[in-house]
């Protein structure tokens, strides 16, 4: 296995334009700050985009579905069934990504890794069958070398053709029944915390299912104690889906193109791209605080500002979704004010 990609240099923001964006901001009909994160974001868009007048017209969601091995241990209130079920549910248009997607004229991309529930072949559906599911981690690695190869050059290759497809900026959202436990545990080892702090009700779990999924996480960080880099905690505590957010996340920065994270999922393959590849972390953009137990910990981590708090915690790149509006109004507002010297407008 050969994952040398993942520490290739990663583009570097145009200091210059972000300098540039901020003088502009100062001189355009408002006071000062006064559009609060509004006005940091379009900075931050036009350094990233290395534009006076950033734009995020174009948006590419990924969405990878994949099914997790940990599941039979009970750790979600919804069947393994579902993953597959709701691959089908993306394509056809029937889901929550789906319906925004079609909102913001945004491209949307479902990759299918591996479900226990094949599908099989659907319109609209890549197929990129690792396996029917990561092993489950209370007994042995997630994955193997090879599979996790195969599912972080997946998450690369769909960041390739968001490229191809000219985008703007890339949304990388997820699918699979137990997710919020390979998450949760990613997250555990990464901060160095328990998985008491970090475990919520996923799917819908009551507190005695949440207290069986930390007890569940318990067990699986002791299996893998012996995993100190944060390449060996993916591939033994990760999943498809995760390893694939991660991979998406390092080449969207090796390219130069911005990201919009999700939720707490997104968030934890956020941290550990960031922990693999450091210079990953300025080409993220955090679209929302979720409702699920742990996420708030983990933007700390990332030193992380969302932009929105809704009480969200679907995943699927829901919550990055319902963001860009917000996104393209900073932009709008941006480039599209009048200066006090355009408007005639005396300053203090």
């Amino acid at each position: 296995m050969s994952l040398d990609w993942l520490c290739a240099p990663c583009a570097q923001p145009d200091a210059e334009q972000a300098e540039a964006a901020r003088a502009h901001q100062l001189q355009l009909t408002k006071p000062p700050g006064s559009l609060g994160t509004l006005e940091a974001v379009a900075i931050q868009l036009a350094s990233l985009q290395r534009t006076p007048k950033p734009a995020v017209d174009r948006v590419w969601i990924s969405v990878f579905a994949a099914d997790h091995g940990v599941a039979e241990e009970g750790v979600s209130a919804f069947p393994q069934v579902v993953t597959g079920e709701m691959v089908r549910n993306f394509a056809t248009g029937g889901a929550a990504i789906s319906a925004l997607a079609r909102s913001l004229d945004a491209k949307l991309d479902v990759v299918n890794l591996g479900t226990v529930n094949d599908p099989g072949d659907i319109p609209g559906v890549r197929r990129a069958i690792i396996a029917p599911s990561t092993a489950n981690f209370c007994h042995g690695p997630a994955m193997t070398e090879a599979q996790l190869d195969a599912a972080l050059t997946v998450g690369a290759e769909s960041v390739r053709a968001a490229l191809a497809s000219e985008a703007q900026l890339f949304i990388g959202g997820e699918m699979g029944i137990a997710n919020t436990t390979a998450a949760a545990a990613l997250a555990s080892v990464l901060l160095d915390e328990p998985p008491s702090s970090l475990a919520g009700a996923g799917t819908g779990l009551n507190a005695a299912g949440i207290q069986h999924k930390v007890s569940v996480l318990e067990r699986a960080l002791a299996q893998h104690a012996t995993a100190k880099t944060a390449i060996e905690q993916l591939r033994c505590l990760g999943g498809f889906e995760l390893a694939a957010l991660v991979g998406a996340y390092v080449a969207a920065a090796q390219a130069g193109l911005p990201v919009l994270v999700d939720g707490f999922i997104s968030t934890a393959a956020a941290l550990t791209a960031a922990s693999i590849q450091p210079d990953v972390r300025p080409w993220l953009l955090f679209s929302h605080r979720s409702k699920e137990h742990g996420h708030a910990r983990l933007l700390m981590a990332l030193n992380a500002e969302p932009l929105v708090d809704l009480g969200l915690r679907l995943g699927e790149a829901s919550g990055a979704a319902i963001a860009v509006p917000l996104l393209r109004l900073a932009c709008a507002l941006h480039n599209g004010m009048a200066t006090f010297e355009q408007a005639g407008v005396s300053t203090a």
